[in-house]
């Protein structure tokens, strides 16, 4: 194997011309004709028994080629990079081969571990938000634990907004009932947005026993295409109506609901423990900041491969939150009218935003010589195995001290950046439509 080029392209790729010398690429193309032959059927031979020549003749003198391409590929490739001392990722492609004179001259082209020339990343200036807390957030979270502390009573009386309604309901359109549109004894929050918009309306002031003809329009983007942006009624029978009634907000109310004996004690934990909140939010936003800062200055050109790499990794913790809330990714995208390729897409500025951020904080290990001792190894052993629940042993087998140390090296070098990032624009936080939600 002879290498007759390589070139580096913007620090990302590499591309490599090989050349197989003639008798090396001939055993190749014969350990192919052997290990096809049992499957070639040749008439006059006995299937397996025709001679090399006699199928190179039938079917073409390069019919072994591919194959023996395909045997001889990887080592010649593993040698090439090792001889060239390329730190290749990903899978290589062949974009060319040449067999003149029987000479096998490839031509691929592979991705590599970029070249990352770091910016600034220490000493950054990054906006910090206040961690401030109002009143008003505070009673939203009282009421909010009154509401979840509720009791629902039936009332002889038409429904309001915030009632519990029973129905049974069937949908039509164009006066034929559609899959899926009908329901028997479900109970629907009116005002909860949970049902197709204008339904719950269209309920309020409907009383026990009462009929009901629901109009609606279903959505432009409806999962159902059938039914997108249709017209549908919806024959409805209300068969009860019920009132949410929230305790009164007194000290019987915290005794009921918490570890104090008054309100005002309740109200004060409540704000600590929404201010503790807030704050670890704030110090979160300003850390994500200062490492995204820092990331920005690098300057590196993100393989191809890394952030497909990276993209199937937000694909699958993806997956994995969605089924948390009893969602399949299939029902999601069907959803939202997206398939796999339009979701990717949508995430792939993410994907290359964060393996930039990981070469960056690689690169500042190496640049600051940030050293793990093997007790902080341990340690993190130790952190793992009561996360994960495994026996440490065990752990040990599946995750190597190698990639514990990288991560631990890692975690050292966000602790540096951040740490030495400088607060600025300290800006007041606008209350959010719903304040972080506290233990009870």
């Amino acid at each position: 194997m002879t290498i007759k080029s390589c070139e580096r392209n913007d620090n990302s790729t590499a591309k490599l011309v090989i050349e197989i010398d003639k008798e090396t690429f001939e055993q190749n193309i014969e350990k192919a004709y052997r290990q096809a032959r049992g499957k070639i059927f040749v008439p006059g031979f006995r299937k397996g028994k025709a001679p090399r020549k006699v199928v190179e003749g039938m079917y073409g003198a390069s019919v072994f080629y591919e194959d023996a391409i395909n045997l001889l590929f990887p080592e010649a490739f593993k040698e090439a990079v090792e001889s060239e001392k390329l730190d290749a990722i990903g899978n290589p492609s062949v974009t060319a081969v040449d067999t003149t004179d029987g000479v096998l001259t490839l031509t691929v082209e592979t991705d590599v571990y970029p070249t990352v020339t770091l910016g600034q990343y220490k000493g950054l200036e990054v906006p910090k938000a206040e961690a401030t807390l109002t009143d008003a957030e505070v009673d939203a979270e009282i009421e909010r634990l009154r509401e979840r502390n509720a009791r629902i009573t039936t009332v002889e009386r038409p429904a309001q907004l915030g009632d519990t309604v029973v129905i049974d309901f069937e949908g039509f359109k164009d006066g034929v009932p559609f899959e899926g549109g009908k329901g028997e004894g479900h109970s629907l929050k009116l005002g909860s947005g949970s049902f197709i918009p204008g339904f719950e309306d269209q309920l309020v002031g409907c009383s026990a026993g009462e009929e009901k003809t629901v109009e609606v329009v279903f959505p432009e983007n409806y999962g159902a295409s059938e039914l997108a942006g249709q017209p549908a009624t919806f024959q409805c029978k209300v068969h009860e109506v019920k009132e949410t009634v929230k305790p009164a907000l007194d000290d019987e109310f915290a005794k009921d609901v918490s570890e104090f004996d008054t309100l005002d004690e309740l109200v004060a934990d409540t704000r600590k423990k929404l201010t503790e909140q807030r704050e670890k939010s704030v110090d979160e936003a300003f850390r994500n900041a200062v490492l995204s800062a820092a990331a920005q200055n690098v300057t590196v050109t993100v393989p191809h491969t890394m952030i497909e790499n990276s993209l199937d990794s937000m694909m699958q913790n993806f997956q994995y939150q969605l089924s948390m809330s009893g969602m399949t990714l299939k029902d999601y995208m069907q959803m939202l009218g997206m398939n796999e390729q339009s979701l990717r897409q949508n995430m792939a500025a993410s994907a290359e935003a964060r393996v930039r951020s990981e070469l960056m904080l690689e690169e500042v290990v190496k640049a600051e010589n940030i050293q793990v001792s093997d007790e902080e190894v341990a340690a993190r052993y130790d952190e793992m195995a009561k996360q994960s629940g495994m026996e440490l042993d065990k752990l040990k087998e599946m995750v190597s001290e190698e990639n514990v140390k990288n991560d631990v090296a890692v975690n050292h070098a966000i602790e540096l950046i951040v740490s030495s990032a400088v607060p600025t624009k300290i800006e007041k936080v606008e209350a959010p439509a719903e304040a972080e939600k506290t233990e009870e």
